[in-house]
């Protein structure tokens, strides 16, 4: 399959999110004011609830298991292997793939980013919590399997173009 890649930003809002996660969850303590008319130590603050936030790798092996976090979370069925084996068939890795002569194309709605979706079926597809970029790869994997649940029972069972 013919891919040309465009030149995208796709991955500055999963860098963002990542920072965000990982400047929460700090412990609080109290500092004694000064000039406090009692002897007695400050009490710390309770320590805030800290979530375990997972750092996943820039690379395809990080974006199927962080899809397939959010897929366990939204009740999606599938499993790295057959996510991973639609990739390869698909778009051989690449997250800025795009296929601009099938019919999809002549239509004017190219297939686009890991898993060929179609922006229509993006969009419609596209789960909570994940970019509205067809290129990010997180997204676009999730989205896919979404479609590939509803469609297919899961991306397990697809075997060529869907």
């Amino acid at each position: 399959m013919s891919a040309y890649g465009h030149n995208r930003h796709a991955r500055t809002g999963r860098l963002a999110r990542k920072l965000a996660v990982a400047g929460t969850g700090a412990a609080v303590l109290a500092l004694p004011l000064i000039g406090a008319t009692t002897a007695s130590a400050a009490t710390p603050a309770a320590p805030t609830a800290t979530t375990a936030a997972t750092a996943y790798p820039d690379n395809l092996d990080g974006w199927i298991r962080e899809s397939l976090d959010i897929m366990a979370q939204q009740g999606i069925p599938g499993t790295y292997d057959g996510i991973h084996r639609n990739i390869i068939r698909e778009s051989s890795g690449n997250p800025l793939a795009i296929n601009n002569w099938d019919i999809n194309a002549v239509n004017g709605t190219p297939s686009k980013g890991l898993l060929q979706v179609i922006d229509p079926t993006f969009q419609a597809y596209h789960v909570e919590g994940t970019s509205w970029d067809p290129y990010d790869p997180v997204a676009n994997i999730t989205a896919a399997c979404n479609y590939a649940a509803d469609r297919y029972g899961s991306m397990d069972n697809v075997f060529s173009a869907y």
